[in-house]
């Protein structure tokens, strides 16, 4: 059976009320009917680095949904460690216990990479929801694929070692903003990945050497994907089913697994 994307709009093509246009991609696959429903409650939003936009056990009131930018859902322990267990880009939505019903969250999600997008009530999206089946099917799809990515992260962090696991968030993170250069400090990566600044800057020194990134105290530049692919560890293409495979935006047979290629 052949898949094919339940996208119906390209970015741009669509707006909220107060004009701005739409490049989620959540927000683009829905019907025409199904998207006039939920475009009165769009609130557009900045989202600037480090913008909490949920607390552990804090009630939800609102879900997002990023044009730009990434968000990470990060674990706090007892002690205060940190690690990145999941990423949300322009493919998806954060707040995914919303959308089944539930009002609070067990994790932290936090604004990593600046971008904008917008945001709508959880009242709101439940409402729509009630009278939206292809939004709840594809919100449905996200959040199991979510959860995939999370276990696969979990794997990830416990097996591989810091450069596999650095170069594996590198493409991840390349692949949620669509720009090769990105702001980040060694400090705040350090927390995404559940190490120490030093251990970081030797991956990154590593993988600088490769010819793979340009590495600065407050950005990084990947200079090629195909020597960064070649450091990674297979959790890349395996969070990435969705972008490279049958994802919880596409139609058609189950997704299977198969080699990824790095341009």
């Amino acid at each position: 059976m052949a898949k094919r994307d339940f996208q119906t709009a390209k970015a741009g093509e669509r707006t909220n009320a107060a004009g701005k246009p739409v490049s989620n991609r959540v927000l683009l696959s829905i019907s025409d009917n199904e998207y006039h429903a939920i475009r009165p409650h769009l609130e557009f939003l900045s989202m600037p680095p480090h913008l909490s936009l949920y607390e552990p056990n804090d009630p939800l009131e609102f879900v997002y949904f990023p044009n730009a930018g990434m968000v990470s859902l990060v674990i706090e322990t007892e002690d205060g460690r940190t690690v990145e267990v999941g990423e949300v880009g322009k493919e998806g939505f954060a707040g995914i216990p919303a959308a089944v019903g539930m009002r609070r969250s067990q994790v932290r999600e936090v604004v990593q990479i600046a971008g904008d997008g917008f945001r709508v009530s959880v009242d709101a999206l439940q409402r729509v929801l009630r009278s939206s089946p292809q939004l709840q099917l594809i919100l449905a799809r996200y959040a199991v694929s979510q959860g995939m990515q999370i276990a696969q992260t979990a794997a990830c962090n416990r097996l591989h070692n810091i450069e596999q696991r650095f170069a594996r968030w590198l493409l991840i993170t390349q692949d949620r903003v669509d720009s090769p250069t990105f702001a980040i400090t060694h400090d705040f990566l350090a927390t995404m990945l559940g190490t120490d600044r030093p251990t970081v800057s030797l991956a990154a020194g590593i993988l600088q050497k490769k010819g793979a990134i340009k590495w600065t105290r407050s950005a990084v530049q990947i200079l090629s994907r195909a020597k960064l692919g070649k450091c990674a560890c297979e959790c890349y293409a395996a969070i990435q089913e969705d972008r490279y495979g049958g994802g919880p935006l596409r139609q058609g047979e189950a997704f299977k697994p198969r080699a990824c290629a790095y341009a």
